[in-house]
């Protein structure tokens, strides 16, 4: 993951709001469900603002990158940073605003966290319509939510995008076909640039391995998949893994659970969102 903890990028101007659901059109907090396939077009916010997917899967885009928040994870997006949402399968998503003099408490960039389950009880009170019966209840749920993100370590869901263009020529090759099993130095012929410059490039602009940013990218794909309802073994061979044992300890790796686990979270959080 980037070490940086540079200020947000400013906005240069008002962009257009993105798409919600009724439900939350106008708000700052609130639940509702996505469609498969839906996009939230590039916007910013004031405050800081987590997303929790409590069903299916959401991908945060900004110039950093792409980070991805499978089911029961959050994403956190600093004031500031213009940001685009793609949904996966039917998203019951949860919208909750951070006052900007909390954000100062969680990391300076966008982020991806493992919801416990306090988390996600204090995340379901917060973001549903209900009065507050006593004065300051939700200021004091709220400092639960910040203490918990404080204490929870971030994910390694960040795929980031380079910014030299013989870089890039490399990394759109992979993403218009992840499962590709060119090795480094082919990419690099048909980018027009040497193995040991691109490899150079990964490290120093992405802050990773070429094989690192590959897994990735395809363990992005393999998340899509997989709550499509695809089976780890076609999931597998659909992303360029050689055998679904590779595929599992390389998803375990990124995600922090099997293929299997997170097929049976899926579930479960359809039935109890």
């Amino acid at each position: 993951m980037p070490k940086s903890r540079q200020s947000p990028v400013p906005v240069p101007s008002p962009l257009p709001p993105p798409t919600l659901p009724t439900e939350l059109q106008g708000k700052l907090s609130g639940a509702g469900w996505m469609p498969h396939g839906h996009s939230l077009a590039a916007h910013s916010h004031t405050t800081g603002q987590l997303v929790y997917a409590a069903a299916g899967t959401l991908a945060t885009t900004t110039e950093r990158g792409t980070w991805v928040a499978p089911a029961n994870r959050v994403t956190w997006t600093p004031p500031g940073f213009v940001h685009s949402h793609r949904f996966y399968d039917r998203t019951h998503v949860r919208l909750l605003t951070v006052p900007v003099e909390l954000c100062g408490e969680l990391l300076p960039y966008p982020s991806v966290f493992a919801v416990s389950p306090l988390l996600r009880e204090a995340v379901l009170v917060l973001t549903e319509d209900r009065p507050e019966n006593r004065p300051g209840a939700r200021g004091r749920l709220l400092a639960v939510v910040i203490d918990e993100l404080t204490d929870t370590p971030e994910l390694s869901l960040h795929l980031p995008e380079p910014a030299d263009d013989r870089l890039r020529a490399v990394t759109d090759l992979l993403h218009a076909d992840p499962a590709r099993p060119a090795t480094l130095a082919e990419l690099g012929r048909a980018a027009g640039a040497g193995e040991r410059t691109l490899s150079r490039l990964f490290r120093t602009q992405l802050g990773m391995s070429f094989h690192r940013w590959r897994t990735i990218l395809r363990i992005h794909h393999a998340l899509a998949h997989l709550t499509d309802g695809m089976s780890v073994t076609d999931t597998a061979m659909a992303c360029g893994w050689s055998n679904p044992s590779s595929f599992i300890d390389a998803f375990n790796d990124v995600v922090g659970q099997t293929p299997g686990s997170y097929r049976a979270d899926l579930r479960d959080s359809l039935t109890s969102p």
